[in-house]
């Protein structure tokens, strides 16, 4: 079996952890125009539970105050979610992440970016600030063959993947890495192979997500023009299973699935329902 999240950040923090997301109201290169206009295919960019446009404390209170309405109070991590959140100069980075750093209950930060937007100025802030609270930084490769890559409009070839992991590991960083199963044309092969090129580049965990289509992406017109099909359960279980066997002990699973916000769903309609797919998740991975 493979390590959990969870375990990790018991090890790690000695208590449950829950993350806290946070627009901090950046944009990508992929949007403004330094490399296009439209985004990733599938991308929508917004933290499903997050608030554009709030000041990064007042979000973290909301985020912080809806939790502890369901389990309680207890520890969290920051998490700069919504669009790149390496895009924008480093004097105004400090600036967000030190607020989020600042309450006692935020035991570290975890911000989602891309491999390209990671100059020496950026890591080496992370770098430092790392020295204060711990700090993860995700990064979506979805993918290492490049003709998925350029389909979904990645951005980037996978040498800039390997380079960024390598100096965010210099750096005393942790990295998160996230895949995309059932991307148009891929086989469960292929995404096997990109998991193995992560682990080889030096990622410490993986996040796992359904391919699944958003409202207003550019993937629900190809979606909708008959160009792929999204995949079943009893196929996205296949290609899970075959991708956990070769996570190494030392790599944590940070999450199985993934999907968007239910009243934008268009396609797969059976990854609505949460608590069906943890359960059927679940059972599969523990029946073997």
């Amino acid at each position: 079996m493979y390590k959990s999240v969870n375990e990790y950040y018991r090890e790690t923090f000695g208590c449950k952890v829950y993350k806290l997301s946070i627009d901090a109201g950046f944009t990508c290169p992929n949007r403004d125009g330094t490399l296009g206009h439209r985004g990733c295919l599938f991308c929508t960019g917004s933290g499903e539970f997050a608030q554009a446009g709030e000041d990064v404390r007042v979000q973290l209170e909301k985020a912080k105050a809806r939790v502890e309405k369901k389990v309680g109070s207890g520890k969290y991590i920051a998490y700069f979610q919504a669009f790149t959140n390496t895009y924008a100069p480093v004097s105004l980075l400090r600036q967000l992440y030190t607020a989020a750093m600042e309450p006692e209950e935020i035991v570290g930060l975890s911000i989602g970016t891309r491999p390209d937007c990671l100059g020496e100025d950026v890591v080496a802030l992370l770098g430092e600030l790392n020295q204060i609270k711990p700090i993860s930084v995700e990064l979506g490769l979805q993918t290492i063959h490049e003709d998925t890559a350029r389909y979904i409009r990645r951005g980037y070839e996978t040498p800039v993947y390997d380079d960024a992991v390598s100096r965010l590991k210099a750096a005393g960083l942790e990295v998160v890495t996230h895949f995309i199963l059932g991307l148009p044309g891929e086989t469960p092969e292929m995404a096997v192979q990109s998991l193995r090129h992560a682990v080889a580049a030096g990622t410490d965990g993986v996040k796992f997500h359904l391919l699944h289509v958003l409202k207003g992406t550019d993937l629900e017109e190809e979606y909708r023009n008959g160009r792929f099909r999204c995949l079943e359960p009893e196929e996205y279980v296949h290609w899970l299973k075959l991708c956990l066997s070769a996570v190494p002990e030392n790599v944590v699973v940070h999450r199985i699935t993934g999907d968007g916000a239910k009243r934008d769903l268009i396609a797969p309609l059976w990854s609505a329902n949460k608590k069906w797919v943890m359960n059927f998740l679940n059972r599969h991975l523990r029946d073997g």
